[in-house]
């Protein structure tokens, strides 16, 4: 794990891991459109073969670790959240809704007001 006071500076092998993972990924995807004669089945396995290749490539380098270990960390941050039960979560749903509709309301009002100020008042025009 990375601490988080501390500064990781790439070196020139994890440039060239992540410079090939890319290139790797981007020949698969290449390779799915140039086979286009192909049956599907090459195609897709061309395209899978490139994206597996390159993320196995990342995977051995700095930021590639670096990822793995951010997202095995936030995996377990979610496992600590206390997420509400079903009651919590009705209750709040349905006061947003509530809120939503309160809010589309007095637009509303506010909308029919400033067009009856303007258009029957202001400027005599009637509908």
């Amino acid at each position: 794990m990375v601490s988080q006071n501390v500064e990781v500076v790439s070196s020139t092998a994890d440039r060239a891991k992540v410079a090939a993972a890319l290139t790797v990924a981007m020949a698969g995807l290449v390779a799915f459109y140039v086979l286009a004669k192909q049956p599907m089945v090459v195609r897709v396995g061309a395209l899978f073969l490139g994206m597996a290749g390159g993320i196995a490539i990342g995977w051995f380098s700095g930021p590639g670790q670096r990822l793995l270990a951010f997202v095995l960390d936030a995996w377990a941050e979610t496992r600590r959240v206390v997420w509400p039960d079903r009651k919590e979560t009705t209750q709040v749903t349905l006061v947003v809704f509530g809120f939503v509709l309160a809010m589309a309301v007095f637009l509303w009002i506010i909308d029919k007001s400033l067009e009856w100020v303007l258009y029957d008042l202001l400027l005599g025009w009637k509908k």
